[in-house]
């Protein structure tokens, strides 16, 4: 797991520019989730913000993957993530662990639908075969990045609005911009690991 994390910052800092349009989707939720009521976020979570958190994954597996399919696959791509992060923000009340086990066993069409020209129902099996290739470190690998980006967003954030005396919000948004690209090529990275497994 330390080996995948690893191995997101060094493709992160070859690809410095780049990943930062990975994390700008996510920033701007932030700000958004803080000048919106709680229902409102509620009902923009499995919609707006699938929607744009599958663009960054979209992103993110065609920079760790090295490679540029045609825009339909990358439209398919993108669709699947959507349908997978749908149920996402309600598993996210138990505790987060419900929702990374869920990401753990689907995420991973995303980079299956940038890397292999099949079909999304077939990328779901394909998806599910991965996950099942070594689960606990599937699930425990997206966990630590989870926990890795979480924290380190949160220094950053804090240390921002201290140097430099910015609002909490903005603070929090520059630090998703540098920071959470590295959920994202992880969790594309995972693909490489257990394809290789399966293999």
């Amino acid at each position: 797991m330390g080996q995948l994390v690893a191995e997101s910052i060094r493709i992160y800092g070859a690809n410095f520019v780049r990943c930062l349009a990975i994390g700008l989707p996510p920033a701007a939720l932030a700000i958004l989730s803080r000048h919106v009521s709680r229902n409102v976020a509620l009902a923009l979570a499995p919609t707006l913000y699938g929607v744009l958190l599958s663009a960054s994954f979209v992103l993110a597996s065609t920079i760790v993957l090295a490679r540029r399919p045609p825009v339909s696959q990358l439209a398919l791509a993108w669709a699947a993530g959507w349908l997978v992060f749908v149920p996402v923000p309600f598993l996210v009340f138990g505790f987060v662990l419900p929702a990374l086990a869920w990401l753990a066993a689907f995420g991973l069409v995303v980079p299956v639908l940038v890397a292999e020209d099949i079909r999304p129902r077939e990328a779901f099996g394909r998806a599910w075969r991965l996950a099942r290739a070594d689960y606990v470190h599937a699930l425990g690998s997206l966990a630590t990045l989870a926990i890795v980006v979480l924290l380190t967003q949160s220094v950053l954030a804090f240390t921002i609005r201290g140097a430099a005396n910015e609002a909490l919000v903005t603070a929090f948004a520059l630090a998703n911009v540098v920071i959470s690209p590295l959920l994202f090529l992880g969790a594309a990275l995972l693909y490489v690991d257990q394809a290789a497994r399966v293999e």
